[in-house]
């Protein structure tokens, strides 16, 4: 599995609900098109983004289900199954397998928390092994889970012990562990970029695909920071990222994922309202947002 790479731009969907919070799966087909147009790769569904830990297994389910019926041949789903029990994330492990993931993704334990390197690992292997045909990826994120054992010492233990093992997905902003992680093995592991902000520095890096919240408006702002850097225009690439971190800065200081949701609405595509404890924006605030997008050039960011 350590052959495995996903390339490209991959979409963290927002979960669509209707107004009292239940599921609006008739969403996700409109979400998967607009991917597909904007030349975005495949989908990491039921992430951060996708508030996959405010959903039940069951619901779950249902919304890689959907993702995976709606993605075209050549749009990879991959479906996180990190959950507070390993008994639900062994059923989403092996619900993905028969249903035709791509890929699995899992996140640290962020309750009760490993103790060390060696109990991740031993706590991954065992949700891997739940769908040994698909490539497995362990979920970097500290800023949520609290665990931020250095990924490079994780992939030294792991590499033996999981055999489906194919990369992280690494939603941080070390770069030496990074690049390290990269290089181990004569970059025998995927190592997808988590940071939409500074994709830049991770191209620079060696990463090859990134996984973030924004590609779901602003793929093509991005795609055109990789074109520029593939093409050794780093001056062009610095003011694209500049210009999409314009956006960025102004979604992620009004709600982050709420606000993100509200940008979903701008772009045509209603992903109703965020799941408690997180609350939607108000109409109010999302005049004021879109004013603010606008002011720095939101639709011509999104334009392919």
């Amino acid at each position: 599995m350590a052959s495995f790479r996903l390339t490209g731009l991959i979409a963290a969907p927002y979960t669509p609900f209707h107004a009292d919070g239940s599921l609006n799966l008739g969403v996700i087909e409109k979400q998967a098109q607009l991917l597909a147009r904007n030349r975005v790769a495949g989908a990491f569904i039921c992430g951060t983004t996708g508030e996959g830990l405010s959903l039940t297994t069951a619901e779950r389910r249902q919304v890689a289900e959907t993702w995976i019926k709606s993605a075209g041949p050549a749009f990879r789903v991959i479906v996180h199954v990190g959950h507070a029990g390993m008994a639900d994330s062994l059923v989403l492990a092996a619900h993905a397998q028969k249903s035709g993931a791509a890929a699995i993704g899992c996140l640290a334990p962020c309750f009760f928390k490993a103790a060390g390197v060696n109990e991740l690992v031993r706590y991954c292997a065992v949700v891997a092994a739940a769908a040994p045909e698909l490539p497995f990826y362990y979920y970097h994120i500290p800023s949520m889970t609290g665990v931020n054992f250095p990924v490079i010492e994780f992939l030294q233990v792991a590499a033996d012990l999981i055999p489906n093992l194919a990369g992280v997905k690494f939603t941080y902003e070390n770069l030496m562990d990074f690049s390290a992680c990269l290089e181990f093995g004569g970059r025998r592991f995927d190592l997808l970029f988590g940071r939409d902000e500074i994709l830049l520095a991770g191209l620079s890096l060696g990463a090859r695909g990134a996984i973030g919240s924004t590609y779901n408006y602003v793929a093509p702002a991005f795609l055109r920071i990789i074109a520029a850097f593939e093409r050794g225009d780093l001056g062009l690439a610095r003011a694209e990222q500049v210009r999409a971190n314009a956006v960025l800065n102004r979604v992620f200081s009004r709600g982050g994922l709420a606000a993100g949701k509200a940008v979903m609405e701008f772009v045509g595509i209603d992903c109703g309202p965020t799941r408690l404890p997180l609350c939607p924006l108000t109409p109010a605030e999302k005049r004021c947002l879109r004013q603010d997008l606008e002011a720095v050039g939101f639709e011509s960011l999104c334009c392919v």
